[in-house]
């Protein structure tokens, strides 16, 4: 993973120099240092919220909000939506236990931090308005959602890196069995740096992997971290973000995961699968 090996100190959706130019521009006051993970956490539970408005393009009300701390102004995506339906339908589709909940955003961070997967902003747990939230990280320097991309054709100054970064996306969603993964919530900023955002429909308790023909290769890291996951390493991670049946069912599609790519390098050769992203 090429983005793997950066260091904590501000991986986590935060490119200062971009910040601070679009921060000023808007008229806002930016003066910080690089934050580490546990800083911006910090941040994140306790700024000030203010200037709360519409986050816009997605269907629960979640809204986007500047914190600021006197020190610091950022940007983040508050998400209170926390809903439990036995059996839902939409656009001809049926599901049965369905789940659109803030909590996954959360659980969706510390795995993939578990994971040593930075393609996931940071998102914490926070009273708001009286109401539990997932509050997270708004991703800085955004050129284009996929969906842009894709009419653009575009494919970046290193394909390579591009499609290596998709991908790991392909992976991360059979692991977490991410049915609502739509263009508009992969981002990709300047740097093509893709992130992956709004977890809330992820996490479905289906043990089978939903399009296994696309997982085609893996990073050795990725591979050795995934066979690495115990029962208590994700309890640990995850916390209350998951309930057992929800950590249960990713260890169980991560052995499928892994029996996939053993499968497939033993067919194709181990340098035909696994690769250096």
């Amino acid at each position: 993973m090429d983005r793997s090996r950066r260091t904590p100190t501000v991986t986590l959706g935060l490119t200062l120099a971009a910040a601070a130019l679009a921060v000023a521009a808007q008229g806002k006051a930016y003066t910080s240092p690089q934050l580490t993970a546990s800083e911006m956490e910090a941040f994140l539970r306790h700024a000030k919220i203010a200037d709360v408005r519409e986050a816009g393009g997605g269907m629960t009300g979640s809204q986007r909000a500047t914190l600021t701390n006197g020190r610091l102004t950022h940007d983040v995506h508050i998400q209170s939506v926390d809903i439990t339906k036995p059996v839902f339908q939409a656009r001809g589709h049926t599901e049965v236990n369905f789940k659109d909940a803030y909590r996954f955003n959360i659980a969706a961070y510390r795995l993939a931090r578990l994971l040593g997967i930075d393609a996931v902003p940071m998102s914490v747990e926070r009273t708001v308005n009286g109401k539990g939230a997932a509050v997270t990280w708004w991703v800085d320097d955004v050129q284009m959602d996929e969906g842009e991309r894709l009419r653009r054709k575009a494919i970046g100054p290193r394909p390579v890196r591009t499609s290596n970064q998709l991908q790991l996306m392909s992976i991360w969603d059979e692991l977490i069995q991410n049915r609502d993964r739509n263009q508009g919530n992969i981002l990709w900023t300047h740097d093509w740096t893709m992130w992956l955002i709004d977890h809330t429909r992820a996490f479905r308790l289906g043990e089978k992997l939903l399009k296994p023909e696309e997982l085609t290769r893996i990073n050795r890291e990725l591979l050795v971290r995934l066979k690495g996951l115990t029962r208590e390493s994700v309890a640990k991670a995850v916390g209350n973000s998951l309930d057992n049946s929800e950590q249960k069912a990713v260890l169980r599609r991560r052995d499928r995961i892994v029996k996939l790519y053993e499968e497939r390098a033993a067919r194709l050769g181990e340098a035909a699968v696994y690769v250096e992203f």
